[in-house]
């Protein structure tokens, strides 16, 4: 055996020879922790899972159908199949049949048009409308005539604006 060997714990000892069954021989020695941490981690999350399944049955005791229906739903549950080749083939040349944007002919680096970018313009302005002069007029007016030495607090009534909404628009992409 190597040097430091003799004091690794039996499940180390496992994934160590594991590991070099594998054909890997050059690993940092917290590879093995890891391994182990994972595999305790795996095993508690099984025997939990098996104990629900056993309690849900109305046994006592968990048999080996709770660690097998257990180990079966966590392996549905974590690792998902890729699709067939001929789906991904087919879904494939259906999005190659679009074609590509041209691109604007200038220096630098070519960019699709505007209209095809995220960077185009689609955001709305709030414009407010410009009060009429004659109501501008009146304003002026009542302020002029308010006394300046009166007691009273000088308010002054702001003319309601209402504002005008602009917008752009957005030009819808055709697939």
């Amino acid at each position: 055996m190597a040097e430091g060997e003799e004091d690794l714990p039996r499940d180390a000892k496992i994934v160590k020879s594991l590991l070099k069954s594998m054909g890997v021989e050059d690993y940092e020695p917290r590879v093995i922790h890891q391994f182990l941490e994972l595999w305790y981690r795996y095993v508690v999350d099984v025997l939990t899972d098996a104990q629900v399944y056993s309690e849900h049955a109305g046994k006592q005791t968990i048999d080996r159908d709770d660690v097998k229906l257990a180990i079966q739903s966590k392996v549905n549950f974590s690792f998902s199949q890729p699709p067939p080749r001929e789906v991904l083939l087919e879904l494939a040349r259906n999005r190659n049949k679009i074609p590509l944007p041209k691109a604007i002919p200038g220096p630098g680096i070519p960019l699709p048009p505007e209209q095809e970018t995220l960077i185009s313009t689609n955001y709305q302005f709030a414009i407010p409308k410009k009060q009429p002069a004659q109501a501008m007029e009146e304003t002026e007016e009542d302020e002029e005539s308010v006394e300046p030495n009166s007691s009273q607090e000088h308010k002054t009534e702001m003319p309601q604006t209402s504002s005008q909404r602009v917008s752009f628009p957005l030009t819808k992409r055709s697939k």
